[in-house]
């Protein structure tokens, strides 16, 4: 079983930038593809970010692109989040995802991921 926790979410002003964190416990998730998807009240879970297992392949939501860089350090079994430009609609409590299944694509949808962290809130005020 893995177990995810996120930190580094914060209240900030428009532009300003914000790092989060994600550290895995329970077992090494070098191989397992990851994701940052996140809920802002009222609405539903959305895809921001995945990469793959070696850190070599990602992907972006469009209203993210050229602003937030996803990476990670299997040496640390952590993934990161750099958020930069942020904007007001970026608030929502974001979440941490890998995927149990080793070498697999880095997903867009939240039904291949099988672990979850229990998000940390990002507030970000205009």
């Amino acid at each position: 079983q893995v177990r995810l926790v996120e930190s580094g979410g914060g209240v900030v002003q428009a532009g300003e930038p914000l790092r989060l964190s994600c550290v895995a416990f329970g077992r090494p998730i070098s191989a397992n593809a990851m994701a940052w998807f996140r809920q802002a009240p009222g609405k539903e879970r959305e895809f921001v970010a995945s990469v793959d297992w070696n850190g070599s392949s990602w992907h972006y939501a469009d209203s993210v692109k050229g602003r937030f860089t996803i990476s990670r350090d299997n040496a640390k079994n952590m993934m990161y989040l750099q958020m930069n430009s942020l904007k007001p609609e970026d608030t929502a409590v974001y979440f941490c995802a890998a995927e149990a299944r080793s070498f697999h694509y880095p997903a867009e949808n939240s039904q291949s991921y099988d672990y979850w962290g229990q998000g940390t809130q990002v507030t970000v005020s205009s």
